[in-house]
């Protein structure tokens, strides 16, 4: 599901979002996620997931690997 949200937001294509592994890099990493795409992959994430993301919790960490973004989106929901 992360990887189709990755691919819709930011227009990665299919094959792009597949061959993400956990530690594929991504802001820095991924020309499309720059600053102002930051804001609408965390919008979508909330909506998608049905999480609430606080503004202290958004950090290089959180969104340095595609394994980062998705443990911290399972922490979230309670299932880590």
């Amino acid at each position: 599901m992360l990887r189709t949200l990755l691919s819709d937001v930011l227009g990665l294509g299919s094959a792009r979002a597949t061959a993400l592994t956990a530690e594929s890099g991504l802001f820095g990493a991924l020309p499309e996620l720059d600053s102002m795409a930051v804001a609408g992959l965390l919008t979508e994430i909330e909506d998608r997931f049905d999480i609430v993301i606080d503004d202290d919790e958004v950090d290089g960490d959180m969104l340095g690997t595609f394994g980062d973004l998705l443990a911290f989106i399972r922490a979230k929901r309670g299932e880590g």
